[in-house]
């Protein structure tokens, strides 16, 4: 059986070469890299960054070793909580979120390698942070300008800095950036399908934020009450529905706490915070007696950050170009970058500002500054002054992070190190640092060593303490439960037996006490 040739001849015209010359090729468009990308990219190079030497570029911080212990307390079950009681100065969300990571790839017996484990959980959580802030600057204006914001936000030194550290802010901006990057879609004059339950999703995320630190509600709950209150952003239907979510997790955690008996320890913690937040109470912040001004800790980390003061100096110009637009989703992330901008500067006023906070303020910044800075098109000169202003401003870091990664700074670790080899588990050993209460050296060896700050000789004699543990930038800086002459006096006499110094604690040293003499009243 053959084929017919009237059904042959066609498929033959249509494969014949044309006759003459050939004409031009036809321009093919590339396709537009999906935002998708963008953000995978950045989240990889953000959590590259920040898992090199995690462990040595930042000796340990007071606050990492608490939250550790909180976590392996919510791993166990219940409220979050230390040897000193449960836990009620912040709400949970972190302390389980560290539950379920020890659950996730094991615990460890060392407080340290614990410390570092939970660093690399925040590196990753810094790289969904940084693919979020790509997929809502893309959303508002453009896939480059995402790329840019995620660029920035991924060499930036101070986010690096904050990231490695095993606090509360980094989870908390992932529940914040999550949050709006659902909202704003609500905003346009055609919303998309099922909006209302779209806002109900967004306003959890955003109250998972406020679980997570209660002083996110500032830059969440409260841009959602004042655009309820001037009809900004989205319909006032929709925000309603998202602010009446906010606040249900919280609710259903202070719900659980009274449920379980525990309303007069949570009143009493949350009613101190509130004392700290209103500066009544100053254990930290630049204000705080006999520390440090602010002036001079910034004038000291200028040469380290400068790419990340310069973005936050743009903040006054990030707002006016915020202020000029008047689409609704302009007003909603104006409402959100005011309110981060009134948190801080109240808290600067009245001197309760600690570095940590300043997260809270650069990362909403930074989107502010993606979505609005324009870019000349019509004036090469200009254009290209702007673009070689702001490759200078991502390579700037560079050097910065070269020598910090390059530098230990990992004091603790070798301290650690040497008294497991040196000094008997049990040991009597003398603290100095911390403000209030206790400080990192406690929390850090509390499991292997008797420790307290016993300055005076009986002290000494009754606990039987031949031991003191100094952080000496601690203690000259002012932040120590002991004065710096008090310090002086108790290792006048002492034997040096190990120091290392580091940028964190400047130099960590251990000394070994004279015998203190016989406890008055006790036998001769």
């Amino acid at each position: 059986m053959t084929l017919s040739g009237s059904s042959a001849a066609p498929a033959a015209d249509r494969t014949r070469e044309p006759s003459g010359p050939p004409g031009p090729a036809p321009h093919r468009r590339l396709r537009p890299v999906p935002t998708a990308v963008y953000a995978l990219g950045v989240a990889v190079l953000t959590v590259v960054l920040r898992l090199v030497n995690v462990g040595r570029a930042g000796d340990l911080f007071v606050d990492e070793v608490i939250y550790q212990e909180l976590g392996r307390g919510a791993a166990q079950g219940g409220f979050p909580g230390t040897s000193e009681g449960l836990f009620f100065l912040h709400p949970p969300g972190f302390f389980y979120l560290e539950a379920g990571w020890m659950k996730l790839v094991g615990t460890h017996q060392d407080v340290i390698a614990e410390v570092h484990s939970l660093r690399v959980m925040n590196a990753l959580l810094a790289g969904v942070t940084a693919a979020l802030l790509v997929a809502l600057v893309a959303r508002v204006r453009s896939r480059p300008a995402g790329l840019v914001a995620g660029l920035l936000f991924a060499l930036d030194q101070f986010c690096i800095r904050q990231n490695n550290r095993v606090l509360l802010e980094t989870e908390t901006m992932v529940w914040v950036l999550a949050g709006f990057l659902v909202l704003v879609p609500l905003c346009r004059a055609d919303p998309p399908p099922r909006a209302r339950a779209r806002a109900l999703l967004g306003g959890l995320l955003l109250g998972l934020a406020v679980l997570t630190k209660d002083h996110s509600a500032l830059i969440t709950v409260l841009p959602l009450l004042a655009a309820l209150a001037l009809g900004w952003g989205m319909p006032r239907r929709l925000t309603a529905t998202a602010l009446a979510a906010s606040v249900v997790p919280y609710g259903i955690y202070v719900a659980l706490v009274a449920g379980f008996g525990h309303g007069a320890a949570f009143w009493d913690a949350k009613t101190y915070g509130l004392r700290r937040l209103l500066g009544f109470v100053q254990e930290t912040g630049f204000n705080a007696p006999g520390t440090p001004s602010l002036t001079g800790r910034l004038a000291a980390e200028l040469p380290g950050y400068a790419t990340t003061y310069l973005l936050l100096l743009l903040t006054p110009v990030a707002l006016f170009l915020l202020l000029r637009r008047r689409e609704p989703v302009y007003r909603l992330l104006l409402l959100f970058h005011a309110s981060a901008i009134l948190t801080l500067a109240y808290a600067l006023a009245i001197g309760t500002l600690e570095e940590q906070a300043l997260y809270l303020l650069f990362v909403p910044n930074l989107v502010a500054l993606a979505v609005t800075v324009p870019v000349p098109r019509r004036r090469p000169a200009l254009r290209g002054a702007v673009i070689a202003g702001l490759v200078a401003v991502l390579a700037m870091p560079a050097v910065v992070y070269g020598r910090d990664r390059g530098t230990p700074d990992d004091g603790f670790v070798k301290l650690d190190a040497y008294l497991r080899t040196h000094v008997p588990a049990g040991s009597g050993i003398v603290t100095v640092d911390g403000a209030r209460t206790r400080g990192v050296t406690y929390w850090t060896f509390e499991d292997a060593y008797r420790l307290g700050n016993w300055m005076s000789p009986g002290e000494r004699a009754v606990h039987q303490a031949r031991y003191a543990i100094v952080p000496w930038k601690v203690i000259d800086q002012g932040y120590g439960r002991s004065t710096p002459a008090e310090v002086h006096r108790l290792t006048r006499d002492a034997r040096l037996l190990f120091t290392v110094d580091g940028h964190t604690y400047g130099t960590l040293a251990l000394y070994e006490l004279p015998p203190p003499g016989p406890v008055p009243g006790g036998p001769r």
